[in-house]
């Protein structure tokens, strides 16, 4: 995709400072910068590379004064750093600007497919499918029966959705998505286990974005949930009947045992583990690799920490792990009193 500097100046409402029909085929950052590609200059820490950097043309602030002779093009605007994300934005939306059924693709005849909609090579849509308007559905994709998919809702290659499941408008799901497998859910029996059957699904508000290689699991029975503006992380495991609240973001590796209720607006760091059954306030904070073993009520709480040795040794230990801070202060002023002890019988022996 080739685009002029003049083209692109009506985009962000930018100056032209130079060849206003040069041709354009890519983004570099200023620092690695390449013949024909466009770059911006917003941080000052980077000024230094506008005078060694081979891109064609850069984004500049309106107040910006080059202390050397440039050869390349610029662009003044307000704000680099925006006016860049602004034809990041329309360069993506122009990439996916796709639609059409592709002929190597399997719709069911039940099927039901909204206006623009885009079906890529060696995709499976089963029966009672549901999809909205200008939903991108990518090569490679499953989508099982009973399935229903939201407007302007992107599946990229290789996402499986299992049937049942419910996914709202304007959501975005990576390669490698497993939607709707059925959950953990064995009772033992005797020496063995015996497999409890899955029957719930998935439902997936809007605006939902969710990483590649990460799976979010039926529930047994009713819904597991991830309520609207959630956003996951690459390679996360969402158990059975879990729900997520409103706008929560989780990082990587993390995993949520089943039924567990987090609630809105909370931020969960990387390879975090959260035991079943337990429910988080709003608002909460919990630092990567902590692990959760237990409900967290105050909302805002921020926590940190994991038990990684024998659970009753840990209990027991983690009463005196408490109070360590104070521990910590006693020895101090015992050592302090034992010292003045020892000063004070000195001198009298002195004397």
């Amino acid at each position: 995709m080739k685009f002029t500097v003049h083209d692109i100046a009506q985009i962000i409402h930018a100056r032209i400072e130079g060849n206003p029909n040069l041709e354009i085929e890519g983004f570099s950052k200023i620092d690695d910068g390449r013949p024909g590609t466009l770059s911006f200059l917003a941080n000052p820490l980077y000024t230094q590379y506008i005078y060694s950097t081979q891109a064609s043309a850069v984004i500049v602030a309106n107040d910006f004064i080059p202390e050397e002779k440039l050869s390349l093009t610029l662009l003044r605007v307000e704000n680099p750093y925006v006016a860049f994300a602004t034809l990041l934005e329309k360069y993506q939306q122009l990439q996916e600007a796709k639609t059409g059924i592709s002929p190597l693709a399997f719709v069911s005849s039940s099927a039901v497919l909204g206006k623009d909609v885009y079906v890529g090579e060696f995709v499976y849509i089963g029966e009672n499918v549901k999809i909205g308007d200008k939903a991108k559905i990518y090569p490679g994709v499953y989508i099982g029966d009973d399935c229903v998919i939201g407007n302007e809702t992107i599946l990229y290659a290789g996402v499986r959705i299992y049937n049942l499941s419910q996914i709202g408008r304007c959501c975005t799901l990576h390669s490698g998505v497993v939607v709707g497998a059925d959950g953990f859910g064995f009772a033992p029996q005797g020496a063995d286990y015996r497999k409890v059957a899955q029957i719930g699904n998935v439902v997936i508000e809007d605006n939902v974005e969710i990483g590649a290689n990460t799976t979010i699991d039926r529930a047994t029975l009713g819904s597991t949930i991830i309520r609207k503006g959630v956003k996951l992380d690459n390679l996360i495991q969402i158990a059975h009947n879990v729900e997520i609240g409103e706008n929560t973001v989780i990082a990587a590796q993390t995993g949520i045992s089943g039924s567990t209720r987090i609630g809105r607006n909370c931020m969960i760091g990387g390879q975090v583990g959260v035991v079943g059954h337990i429910t988080i306030a709003d608002e909460v904070k919990i630092a990567a690799q902590s692990g959760i073993g237990a409900s967290i009520k105050e909302i805002g709480a921020i926590v940190q920490g994991s038990p990684a040795f024998e659970y009753k040794q840990y209990q027991r230990s983690y009463v005196h792990f408490k109070k360590l801070h104070e521990l910590y202060t006693r020895i101090n002023q015992l050592e302090a009193r034992v010292k003045e002890l020892e000063n004070h019988n000195g001198l009298s022996r002195n004397q």
